[in-house]
């Protein structure tokens, strides 16, 4: 599976294809011009495309996490336990400290949202999903030896699901889920957002067993 150029895989910083994210993007720039405030880029790893084997995908940025920093899950909660659990599993390395010059490095592991624009109070709507996904494709293509993705919740998972052509119906979210499709394996996991910290439907040892499953079958993959 080719590459796939980057310029095909990230929208523009000043995409307006979604109106209403655009739009909501515009009033922070001017509230907050020091922020990134524009469509968030994929995080890779500084091996390049071809060491990917792990993309994680979330929801969309964080109004004062990712779209404040311009990268992925740094800046907010959900950041704190998502690079705390990459180092553990090997796939990040250096301290985190929720800034984009922090000096963290993911390894062999790339992370991307599924809306690349901050949407108004963390909810975008079916249609800029949708219409987000011309991303997500090159995106997942754009690694020509990806063997897993983790979708972060139950929009991410659908969006994937949907992106490698296959039925959502077929290929049911669920916090450790697991499917194949194709020549990727989808794991699922809740969003590690505070709100689901909080409430306890998510707790780290159940972050911490999904990331677990993973490394088990990357590193059997491997082996095999």
């Amino acid at each position: 599976m080719p590459a796939v150029p980057q310029a095909a895989t990230e929208p523009p910083r000043d995409c307006a294809l979604c109106p209403r994210l655009h739009d909501f993007i515009a009033g922070w720039r001017c509230k907050e011009p020091d922020w990134f405030n524009a469509p968030v880029p994929t995080f890779l790893p500084p091996s390049g495309e071809e060491a990917v084997r792990l993309l994680i995908v979330g929801l969309a940025p964080g109004l004062r996490g990712a779209n404040k920093t311009g990268r992925p899950f740094t800046g907010d909660y959900a950041g704190d336990l998502l690079y705390q659990t990459l180092g553990e599993f090997g796939f990040a390395q250096g301290t985190y400290k929720a800034r984009p010059d922090d000096g963290v490095q993911l390894v062999g592991t790339a992370i991307t949202n599924a809306v690349r624009c901050v949407p108004p109070e963390n909810k975008p709507t079916g249609g800029e999903i949708t219409t987000c996904r011309q991303f997500l494709t090159p995106t997942i293509e754009r690694f020509p030896n990806l063997e897993a993705i983790l979708a972060l919740g139950t929009i991410a998972h659908q969006s994937v699901v949907r992106t490698l052509g296959e039925r959502v119906a077929a290929n049911k979210f669920g916090h450790g889920s697991r499917h194949r499709i194709g020549s990727v394996t989808l794991f699922g996991s809740y969003h590690c957002s505070r709100y689901n910290t909080n409430t306890g439907r998510l707790t780290e040892e159940m972050f911490r067993a999904v990331f677990a499953q993973i490394r088990a079958f990357l590193d059997e993959q491997r082996s095999g």
